[in-house]
């Protein structure tokens, strides 16, 4: 379970979706722009750290642009050591249960691009081939399609379509302040049931939210004046979503799919 977009010092709402994480059990996932207004050292220690930190030991981070604006995620990688993968890279992978889940960078400008030929493209591709996984989840910062302020990002459409091409299931990001679930689709957002990737973002972990400014097609559920965290349940074949809401827990979405 988890959130992107979430700690500012000079807000309480990191606190509340803290809260919920607190009565859940299993991995954390932070899905980018962990601090504002930048990442260093002291927003880690005093903004996240006195919230979502105390979760630190079972989180597997994303890093977004506000944690790398200033010093390339320098902070970033010290705060959070072997879990947010190779300093300076930032992209790894690992399994939960029957899942093959693997995070990747979205801030492509810092890193030697995000299109075939760059390093995590090149990475990401020789994952994929390696994994025997029924089941696969990606996530990153940066969302390939949004209803909020800042849109979909065509930088990320190589990681969609080398997922694709994997017959990879889930795709979770941040960066627009809105709870959005799109349904299955291809790279280039044409609804595809049988091959279709599932895309959620959750960009609501305590900073501001976002009003919305675009209608992308196949968007089913937007949500933009709720904070709170999104749960999945992954099984062997299927997974299961639910949007949790602070500060009363309520569940403000919820459904299921099956795995490619």
């Amino acid at each position: 379970m988890g959130a992107g977009d979430i700690a500012d010092c000079g807000r309480s709402e990191d606190e509340s979706t803290a809260t919920l994480l607190d009565a859940i059990d299993g991995t954390v996932i932070a899905i980018g722009d962990l601090v504002y207004p930048a990442g260093s050292d002291a927003t880690y220690a005093e903004c996240y750290g006195s919230s979502w930190g105390r979760h630190l030991d079972r989180t597997r981070p994303a890093v977004g642009n506000h944690d790398a604006q200033d010093d390339g995620g320098a902070a970033y990688f010290r705060y959070f050591g072997a879990r947010a993968g190779t300093p300076g890279e930032g992209w790894y992978a690992y399994e939960t249960g029957p899942w093959h889940v693997i995070v990747l960078n979205s801030n492509c400008e810092l890193i030697g691009g995000c299109g075939p030929g760059s390093p995590q493209h090149e990475w990401l591709l020789a994952d994929l081939a390696a994994s025997d996984a029924t089941c696969t989840l990606a996530y990153w910062h940066h969302p390939r399609f949004s209803s909020g302020a800042h849109g979909g990002d065509p930088r990320v459409a190589p990681f969609w379509l080398a997922l694709y091409d994997a017959d990879a299931d889930l795709v979770l990001a941040g960066h627009d302040h809105i709870y959005e679930r799109f349904a299955p689709q291809d790279p280039n957002g044409q609804t595809d049931a049988a091959r279709g990737i599932r895309q959620l973002t959750a960009g609501t972990g305590g900073k501001d939210l976002y009003a919305f400014e675009h209608q992308p097609a196949n968007s089913e559920l937007a949500i933009n004046d709720r904070f709170g965290v999104l749960e999945l349940t992954l099984t062997d074949d299927a997974y299961a979503w639910r949007f949790v809401a602070a500060p009363d827990a309520s569940v403000l979405d919820s459904g299921s799919g099956s795995c490619h």
